[in-house]
């Protein structure tokens, strides 16, 4: 191939390197001089134009393209026109992206020419996503050079596994404590991961946590036709002999591998009955969030079996988030991980639904809200109090005083909660491992569910969100690891922290409450009327 600079009558028959731009004249990359172009090109002035032609032997980018594409399409790849030296391959049915690496290393190996890109091996797929380019880097190659790639990729360097397996059974076991919404969560997140996939979940069980019963159980799902059994244990499989493997050995079936490199999805474990696959599925599976258990589910659903070589080459890529049951940094053991936690107090909004006074600062039992709620923050095991201000500040100020707190003022308190939010996290001692966020207008906390709040929080054991429950109702306030700071620095507008806790669910410790004050905010004058007679 030919390629530099050249006269408008010498270029002719060539193709522009570059888009050149003379006066009116546009000239765009990779067109060919033909008359026209020629007569454009000297009426316009230009000396010179730099050009390729190819050669005897040599192979158009778009020629080269689209046969080395055509060469690494295997089953269920289809191979869009080639143009500009790319050809695009796309999924021509949901499955999973097959990929034979080394031979897509040999193809890259051949010449710097020639680039062949894909999706991540094992990819889930839909019908009709680009799941691999080929782009030729210059506008033409030796043809050599495009038969050595096309020889290589003979071997079928990918293609899509369709879905096969369509009936799923789940068996769920049971400890006290496991709450029914808990299960039924799962049993919904299962049904979201299953759908693109069209696998059906044909029959569920609920059953003890026991080797025997679950045998039983796992026995009955495969009766019933399952393709595909996936137990959720009530506890996490420790070892070979816990009870979902000792329960899958018991009918005669196989483990064939305990454990993965992959954070979330370590405790996964894959058992085999007969012909149909067994799954022991980890913790981070009743969540809707990628992790390892979706990179095995989805190959087994297509019918690839998932091996032990598979699974321990899974390290590399396989830290899929920052696990945030792990403290960072960790604490030493026998540390006190909950003996420095501030207290933040929010008390900087506008009081709207109250109609025109400013809650905070109306009276139960002869004491403003926000004091109320100050003297107990200040009370409990809290090592510093921070009181959020904005609307009507130096008011609020003169209702906290001569109490023990620091006062940061929200310019932005008309934004709604999560200013506030951020203003009072921004204000958090250095050294206080994590906060306690009470609202201004909820005079019902005391100290002691306070105290209850930082006496559940352990960084060590994995607790890091601390919220009061009662009835499977989450209330106020939450405790936040500082491991938390800078995503509650995210928050915007009137909306609180709930979606975090939803997202952390697995670093959230509940504190069983009575009564209703962990739910009770002095939103309207009925609710102060009715704080007042209570």
């Amino acid at each position: 191939m030919k390629f530099g600079p050249a006269s408008p009558a010498d270029a002719l028959g060539g193709v522009t390197v570059h888009t050149l731009r003379q006066g009116s004249l546009v000239l765009k990359k990779g067109t060919t001089i033909g008359p026209d172009e020629v007569a454009a090109l000297t009426g316009a002035g230009v000396k010179d134009v730099v050009v390729v032609r190819l050669e005897e032997g040599d192979v158009s980018e778009d020629v080269a393209a689209a046969s080395i594409a055509q060469a690494v399409a295997g089953e269920g790849v289809n191979v869009e026109r080639a143009f500009t030296g790319r050809a695009n391959l796309f999924a021509g049915a949901p499955g999973v992206l097959v990929v034979d690496r080394a031979i897509v290393d040999r193809i890259n190996a051949v010449d710097e020419a020639i680039t062949f890109a894909t999706l991540a091996a094992y990819k889930p797929v839909v019908e009709g996503e680009m799941i691999a380019t080929v782009k030729l880097i210059p506008f033409g190659v030796a043809g050599t050079l495009r038969d050595a790639a096309v020889q290589v990729a003979s071997g079928g360097a990918m293609r899509i596994a369709p879905y096969t397996v369509k009936k799923v059974g789940i068996v769920s076991t049971l400890l006290p404590g496991l709450s029914p919404k808990v299960i039924d969560k799962t049993l919904r997140v299962t049904e979201e991961r299953l759908a693109p996939a069209g696998a059906k979940i044909i029959a569920e069980r609920r059953v003890p946590h026991d080797e025997k019963v679950l045998a039983k159980t796992i026995k009955e799902l495969l009766g019933l036709g399952a393709e595909l059994v996936i137990v959720f244990g009530a506890s996490a499989i420790a070892d070979r002999r816990d009870v979902i493997p000792s329960a899958i050995e018991q009918i005669g079936g196989a483990i064939e591998h305990f454990g993965m490199p992959v954070d979330p999805g370590n405790l996964l474990l894959i058992g085999r009955a007969g012909n149909v696959p067994v799954l022991g599925a980890p913790g981070c599976a009743r969540s809707p969030v990628e992790n390892g258990f979706d990179w095995v589910l989805m190959r087994l659903l297509a019918g690839l079996k998932v091996t032990r070589a598979d699974l321990t080459g899974m390290g590399v890529g396989g830290l899929l988030m920052e696990i945030v049951t792990r403290p960072q940094p960790r604490v030493p053991v026998g540390s006190d991980g909950n003996s420095n936690v501030a207290a933040v107090v929010l008390a900087a909004g506008r009081s709207t639904r109250m109609g025109g006074p400013n809650k905070l600062l109306a009276e139960l039992n002869g004491k403003a809200l926000v004091r109320i709620v100050a003297e107990q923050a200040i009370a409990s095991k809290a090592s510093s109090v921070t009181v959020v201000t904005g609307h009507q500040a130096p008011e609020v100020e003169k209702a906290l005083a001569g109490l023990k707190v620091t006062f940061v003022y929200n310019p932005d308190f008309a934004d709604g909660l999560a200013s506030s939010v951020k203003a009072g996290i921004a204000a958090v001692p250095a050294d206080a491992n994590g906060a306690v966020v009470c609202l201004g207008d909820m005079p019902l906390i005391d100290a002691r569910l306070i105290d209850r709040l930082i006496e559940a929080f352990a960084p060590d054991r994995g607790n890091l969100i601390v919220v009061p429950v009662s009835e499977g109702r989450r209330g106020n306030p939450v405790l936040w690891s500082r491991r938390f700071f800078n995503e509650l620095m995210t928050l915007d507008g009137d909306i609180g922290a709930r979606h975090l806790i939803m997202k952390h669910a697995e670093a959230v410790a509940d504190v069983a409450v009575e009564g209703h004050g962990a739910f009770l905010d002095i939103d309207t004058p009925q609710a102060l009327e009715d704080a007042r007679s209570g």
